[in-house]
C-alpha cells in the first residue's frame, strides 16, 4: 500500500514536513481506523467534526513523534471502549493483548462509587499511572490525546476550558516535562496560558510578535560570526540556528524577575548542534574564546544529565551591542531526545543504552506508586505527585562524591530522606561545604551535604514546612501519623479501662469491642481505640453502646491513692474565692480551659473537690441535671500563674503557613506547647496548645494568628465530656 493509499483510506492522515510514515504497518492502521469508525459511528465532537476525527489526529501526532505501529495503532482505538459499546475482550481479539493493555491503561474508571468527581480523577490519575508502569507509551498516548483536545479547546464552554486548561497545566504538561516531551511540554504550556490567562496572554503575544523582526536580525548578527567561529575552529558539520521562546515561558519570566518584556535578556537564543560529545565541549571553548561569558548561568547538562534524560550544554554570553545571548550546544541525538524524550526511544529501541535510558526515567513512576499506596486523601494524593513533577532541578555531592539530584528550593532534610529513609527519620542537624546549617535551608548547585543522625532523633511536624520533595514529605507524615496513632492507642486504652474500673464494669478485649467499632461506622477495635485516644470518640458513646441502661452520672466512689495525692499537689487555686464555701479542693476543668478573665462557674465533682468551668461550656448543659452543685466563683488573677489553652484553627493552605503562624504566636511572648496542621483538599485545619496568664493574653494570641495570611478563624476548642 502507498503512502497515497493509505492517505485516501485514513482521512487527514497525511505526514507533517520531513517525516516519512513508510516503517509503519500501513494494512494494519487502516483495519484499526476502519474499526474505529465504525465503532464511533454517529457521535461527533463540540466543534460538530465526526468523533473519529480526534482520533486520526492523534494518531497522526503520535506518527510524527515516529513511534511505532503499535503505538499509533493504539491512539487511533484509544477512546473505542470508554465511549462506544466495544470492549477490551473485542480490542484483543482484533488487534493482539498488547494493543488491547494499551487502550485498557487509556480507558477511565467508569461506575465508582466515590463521593465526589475528585476522587474519581485521582483514581483515574493511580489507574494511569499503573498502566505507564506496565507499557510508557500509554503516557505518550495520553499526551497526544491531551494535546489535540488543547487545540480544539475553543469549543467548549468557558468553565469547561479553564478546568482543562488548569489541569493541563498543573498535570500533563509538567508530565510532559518528566518525560523529556519538550515540544508537546510548550504547546500544552502555551495553550494553557491562552485560556488561563486570556487578556496577559493576548498583550505578549502581540508584543512578541512586533519585535519578531527586530529579534530576527539580532540573531542573524550573532548566528554568522558564530557558525564562522565554529567552522574555522575545524568544527565539521556544525548546525547554528535561532531557537524560539514560548509565550508561557517568557510570561513566567517576567513574573519571577517582575521585569517588562524588553528586559528579559535571554529571549535572544541560540541552538549549536554538532557531531559528537567532544565537539559540544571544543565548541563551547571556542564561543567562550570569542565572546565574554556570564559564568554563574554556564550549566553542563551532559556530564550531570537532568532525571528526564535531558543533554546539553548552556552558557550566556555578551553579543553584538552587548546583548545577552543564551546559547545551547548538543548533538543530534541529544537535540532529539531533547524534542521528544522517552518517545525517541522507541525509533532505536533495540539499542541496549536506549532500554537503560527508558528504565531511569520509568524510575519516578515506581516512587510516585509507591507513595501514593500510602495516601490516605485525594487531596494528599495529588500532592505527592505534583510535588514531583518539578522542573528545576539542583545537583549536590554526598561527602563521599556520589551525586543527588534534587528539585530548586530543597533543604537538608529532602537531601537526608533521598539518602535513605532512616538518615532522614534520625536527622539531627547538617553541614553544607563543611560548615552547620539550619534544616530550612535551600541547598544550591555543587554544594557538598553531610547529614548529621541522632538515633533518638525523630521527625517533628514542622519538617513539612522545610521539605519541596514528595518522598519526604510522604515519609515524614507517616512516621508523624505512627507516632500519633501508637500515643492515641495507648490513651485511648487507659481511658477505656479507668472507666470501666471507676464504674465497676467487666473488662473488655479488642474482639468484644468490634461490633461497637461497627456501630459507631469506625474500621475495627484498634481505631475505635485511638479515636477515643485523640478525642473523636467520647469513651461515654462506647460504654453506652456496650450498656444502654447505663447512667451518665459519674457514680461516687472512693478516690484512689494517686487521685488524692494529685489533688493534694494541686491544692486550692490560686486566687479562687468560692461563694458560701472554704478549703475546698479546685482544679480547672480541661474540657473548656478556663483562664482569669473569662467568666466561670465551679461545679461540685465527687470526690475531687470544685471544678472550674467557663459559664459558656458546653458541657454545663450536660450537667444540667444537678444544679445544686453549681457554685459561684470569684476569680482574681495572680502574678505568675499560666495556663494552658487549646485553640481550633481553620484556613487555606499554602507553602510557610506552619512557620508564620508560628511566629506570629511566639512574637506575643507566648509559648507554644504543640501546633498542628492538616490539609485536605487545599484547606487547613488544626489546633495549637499555648500558654497563657489570662484571657486579654489570650486574645492576643488569636487576633496576631488570624492576621496570618491563609488563616481564617481562629477559636477556642471545647471537648464534650462527661467526667464531672
Amino acid at each position: 500500500m502507498t503512502m497515497i493509499a493509505l492517505h485516501e483510506m485514513i482521512p487527514g492522515f497525511g505526514p507533517s514536513a520531513d517525516i516519512s510514515y513508510d516503517r509503519l504497518d500501513h494494512e494494519l492502521l487502516v483495519r484499526a481506523y476502519k474499526f474505529s469508525d465504525v465503532a464511533h459511528a454517529g457521535q461527533v465532537r463540540h466543534s460538530g467534526e465526526p468523533y473519529v476525527s480526534h482520533c486520526i489526529e492523534v494518531a497522526r501526532i503520535l506518527a510524527d513523534l515516529q513511534l511505532d505501529t503499535t503505538t499509533v495503532v493504539s491512539g487511533l482505538l484509544h477512546d473505542i471502549v470508554e465511549d462506544t459499546a466495544i470492549t477490551i475482550e473485542d480490542v484483543a481479539r482484533e488487534f493482539g493483548s498488547e494493543i488491547a493493555q494499551i487502550v485498557d491503561g487509556l480507558t477511565k474508571i467508569a461506575n465508582l462509587p466515590l463521593s465526589s468527581r475528585e476522587e474519581r480523577q485521582v483514581e483515574n490519575y493511580r489507574k494511569l499511572l499503573l498502566s505507564i508502569a506496565k507499557d510508557a507509551r500509554v503516557i505518550l498516548i495520553k499526551l497526544a490525546d491531551r494535546l489535540h483536545n488543547m487545540r480544539t479547546l475553543d469549543y467548549l464552554e468557558p468553565e469547561k476550558q479553564r478546568r482543562v486548561a488548569q489541569e493541563t497545566r498543573d498535570l500533563y504538561a509538567p508530565l510532559a516535562h518528566r518525560f523529556g516531551m519538550a515540544k508537546v511540554r510548550w504547546e500544552l504550556e502555551d495553550l494553557a496560558f491562552k485560556h488561563l490567562e486570556p487578556d496577559a496572554y493576548k498583550t505578549l503575544a502581540k508584543l512578541v510578535a512586533a519585535k519578531r523582526g527586530e529579534r530576527e536580525q539580532l540573531i542573524a548578527q550573532m548566528r554568522e560570526p558564530l557558525e564562522k567561529r565554529l567552522t574555522d575552529a575545524g568544527i565539521a558539520d556544525v548546525d547554528v540556528t535561532g531557537r524560539p521562546k514560548h509565550l508561557w515561558s517568557i510570561y513566567k519570566k517576567m513574573q519571577q524577575r517582575d521585569r517588562p518584556y524588553e528586559d528579559i535578556y535571554d529571549l535572544l537564543a541560540i541552538r549549536v548542534i554538532v557531531p559528537n560529545v567532544l565537539e559540544c565541549y571544543h565548541a563551547l571553548g571556542v564561543i567562550h574564546d570569542g565572546w565574554t561569558p556570564v559564568q554563574e548561568r554556564i550549566k553542563d547538562y551532559i556530564a550531570q544529565p537532568k532525571s528526564n534524560g535531558y543533554q546539553s550544554l548552556h552558557t550566556t554570553v555578551f553579543g553584538p551591542g552587548r546583548q545577552l545571548f543564551e546559547i545551547q550546544i548538543r548533538t543530534r541525538d541529544m537535540h532529539r531526545t531533547a524534542d521528544f524524550g522517552i518517545a525517541a526511544h522507541w525509533l532505536y529501541k533495540e539499542s541496549s543504552r536506549s532500554a537503560d535510558d527508558l528504565d531511569r526515567q520509568l524510575a519516578w513512576f515506581r516512587q510516585v506508586l509507591e507513595l501514593q499506596l500510602d495516601a490516605e486523601t485525594p487531596g494528599e494524593f495529588l500532592e505527592f505527585l505534583k510535588l514531583d513533577l518539578y522542573q528545576d532541578e539542583i545537583f549536590v555531592f554526598t561527602p563521599t562524591g556520589d551525586v543527588i539530584q534534587l528539585p530548586k528550593g530543597a533543604t537538608p532534610l529532602d537531601f537526608a530522606f533521598s539518602v535513605h529513609t532512616q538518615v532522614g527519620a534520625h536527622c539531627a542537624g547538617a553541614k553544607v561545604n563543611g560548615r552547620i546549617a539550619p534544616l530550612s535551608r535551600e541547598l544550591k548547585n555543587s554544594e557538598t551535604i553531610e547529614i548529621l543522625t541522632n538515633p533518638n532523633a525523630k521527625p517533628s511536624r514542622d519538617w513539612l514546612s522545610h521539605v519541596r520533595t514528595g518522598r519526604a514529605r510522604h515519609k515524614i507524615r507517616q512516621m508523624l501519623r505512627l507516632e500519633e496513632r501508637s500515643s492515641a492507642m495507648r490513651l485511648g486504652r487507659e481511658i477505656i479501662e479507668r472507666e470501666l474500673r471507676r464504674r465497676r464494669l467487666p473488662k473488655i478485649d479488642d474482639h468484644g469491642l468490634q461490633p461497637i467499632a461497627k456501630l459507631l461506622k469506625l474500621k475495627d477495635a484498634t481505631h475505635l481505640i485511638a479515636s477515643v485516644g485523640a478525642g473523636d470518640v467520647h469513651v461515654l458513646q462506647l460504654l453506652k453502646a456496650l450498656h444502654p441502661d447505663l447512667e451518665t452520672a459519674e457514680p461516687a466512689e472512693k478516690q484512689s491513692t494517686l487521685e488524692r495525692i494529685v489533688d493534694r499537689v494541686r491544692g486550692t487555686g490560686k486566687g479562687i474565692r468560692i461563694q458560701g464555701a472554704d478549703g475546698l479542693l479546685v482544679r480547672y476543668s480541661q474540657c473548656c480551659q478556663p483562664v482569669p478573665g473569662d467568666q466561670v462557674v465551679g461545679y461540685v465533682t465527687r470526690g475531687r473537690g470544685v471544678s472550674i468551668h467557663r459559664g459558656d461550656c458546653p458541657n454545663l448543659l450536660l450537667l444540667a441535671h444537678e444544679p445544686e452543685r453549681r457554685l459561684d466563683i470569684d476569680w482574681r488573677e495572680m502574678a505568675g500563674e499560666r495556663f494552658i489553652v487549646r485553640l481550633a484553627m481553620e484556613g487555606t493552605d499554602r507553602r510557610g503557613l506552619y512557620a508564620d503562624v508560628a511566629a506570629a504566636v511566639s512574637a506575643t511572648g507566648t509559648d507554644i506547647k504543640s501546633l498542628e496542621l492538616k490539609t485536605t483538599d487545599g484547606r487547613v485545619t488544626g489546633s495549637a496548645m499555648v500558654e497563657v496568664e489570662n484571657l486579654a493574653h489570650l486574645e492576643r494570641i488569636m487576633k496576631a494568628a488570624r492576621r496570618v495570611k491563609g488563616i481564617a478563624a481562629v477559636s477556642r476548642r471545647e471537648k464534650i465530656t462527661a467526667e464531672e
